[in-house]
């Protein structure tokens, strides 16, 4: 299945993530079933509070396709975004979003589906994989 494929991709971003001792979340920007960009949290590394994956790979995307609009596109996301990625996902026009992981702050995903109520989301791909990376990555840290 083509969200499995795309989700799966997702995941190596995020596992890059992980080797850099950075929250293990990726993304992947498709457009004509064509990756158009790629992700992964670098926040830690950057000190920049906006470097979430999502950010990163709308950056990308913007400048490959030479258009802040980015009408066509799906992103998937390892994770449910936080508003602040909600926002810049909603900003820039982005038809489909498909996430893997829940959410576990329901104020976070509250806002967060507000902002993107009029979009189609698919939620809970590859669901398993995702929210284990997250928790092995916590559970190492405490």
């Amino acid at each position: 299945m083509k969200d499995d494929y795309y989700m799966n991709i997702a995941i190596n971003e995020a596992q890059k993530a992980y080797k850099k001792d950075e929250i293990p979340v990726g993304v992947v920007i498709v457009k004509n079933d064509k990756i158009v960009a790629k992700g992964y949290n670098k926040r830690n590394k950057s000190n920049k509070v906006k470097d979430h994956a999502e950010i990163i790979a709308i950056d990308k995307a913007n400048r490959r396709l030479r258009n802040w609009r980015l009408e066509d596109c799906e992103i998937y996301i390892t994770l449910e975004p936080c508003p602040m990625c909600a926002s810049a996902i909603e900003q820039a026009r982005i038809k489909r979003i498909i996430t893997g992981a829940v959410n576990k702050n329901n104020e976070t995903n509250n806002i967060s589906s507000v902002i993107l109520k009029n979009k189609e989301w698919t939620k809970g791909v590859q669901k398993e994989l995702c929210t284990k990376l997250l928790n092995d990555f916590f559970k190492n840290k405490r």
